[in-house]
């Protein structure tokens, strides 16, 4: 029996990482720099390089070690093949085969968001259900779904692109993606924001965001919070579509829980429950007491759906 796992989240500044123990939980939890230059050359064999030394550290040998779960920011098909990592500066390649060349143990690759929601279903705001959905408001909006406690992928790695359904006639300005109507451009970080300064731009109407050097999405919850009117105008948009939204993936899904994490969920109730509003008066009606929760783990999320993601990968 293999006693260790290994957690891993490749982002576009740091790759997170966690040695875990079956027997005691985390042994170490660290973070390395992602050195994105030359197309990312460098961050398989940095992950690997610094995974042997901590093993070593901890004087745990490498033939104690389960596997690696891996979290990459873009879409993964189920044989470990990367479609494309732009924050990486990777292409097309199989992850788990050139990471399992530098270690010599079994490696697992998910989408970011998805792992993340592996993670909370597992140790977090989940803990209690087998299938959930994370949305994840940050720069953009991510997604994951776990329908009985394992990653719903889609064909070509697109499942839980929750950010990209379209919630909107048109809306101002253009998503990444290319469309004028994705979830993200209300309900992230970076549509609240830009849509506060759209509207202080076009309207006379008071506000204290006028006085806000280098406003902030924060900025913009705190503001709504305190009671102006126009930043109150900014997340209830972002409301209305996230609940639109979750609305729709339960009417397909019927998830037990819907979880929201990012950076701009740290509002809490201020916008938690203007989305369960909205959910209750769009979705079919049975579903309407599905928990919306707030996710817990944090930047921790995506190390533990690695662990997690070994698990359910080796289980017979």
């Amino acid at each position: 029996m293999k006693n260790y796992y290994i957690g891993a989240d490749i982002g576009g500044t740091t790759v997170k990482m966690g040695l875990y123990s079956e027997k005691s939980g985390w042994v170490e939890k660290w973070e390395i720099p992602t050195r994105t230059e030359n197309g990312g050359e460098n961050i398989l064999p940095d992950v690997a390089g610094t995974i042997a030394q901590t093993c070593a550290k901890h004087g745990v040998a490498m033939d104690d070690v389960a596997g690696i779960g891996v979290g990459v920011p873009g879409p993964v098909l189920r044989d470990g093949t990367v479609n494309g990592c732009v924050n990486l500066g990777w292409g097309v390649f199989n992850v788990a085969d050139v990471l399992g060349g530098l270690t010599g143990l079994p490696v697992y690759v998910a989408n970011d968001a998805n792992i993340a929601a592996l993670g909370e279903q597992w140790k977090g705001a989940g803990s209690a259900y087998q299938s959930v959905v994370l949305l994840t408001l940050g720069t953009g909006v991510g997604g994951g779904v776990i329908l009985d406690g394992r990653i719903v992928t889609g064909t070509v790695g697109g499942a839980g692109e929750v950010g990209h359904m379209p919630v909107f006639d048109h809306s101002e300005g253009a998503c990444n993606c290319g469309k004028d109507n994705c979830l993200e451009l209300a309900g992230s970080a970076t549509g609240v924001l830009r849509d506060a300064k759209r509207r202080l731009a076009e309207t006379d109407t008071p506000s204290s965001m006028r006085d806000i050097e280098n406003l902030t999405a924060k900025d913009v919850c705190d503001c709504c919070a305190a009671g102006d009117a126009l930043a109150q105008e900014c997340i209830r948009r972002a409301t209305d579509a996230l609940g639109t939204a979750i609305a729709s993936i339960g009417c397909v899904l019927n998830p037990e829980a819907f979880l929201f994490g990012g950076g701009m969920a740290a509002a809490g109730e201020l916008l938690l429950e203007p989305i369960r509003k909205v959910y209750r008066e769009k979705v079919f009606p049975p579903l309407r007491e599905t928990p919306v929760l707030r996710a817990t783990l944090g930047n921790e999320a995506g190390i533990t759906g690695g662990v997690r993601l070994v698990q359910v990968s080796q289980e017979k």
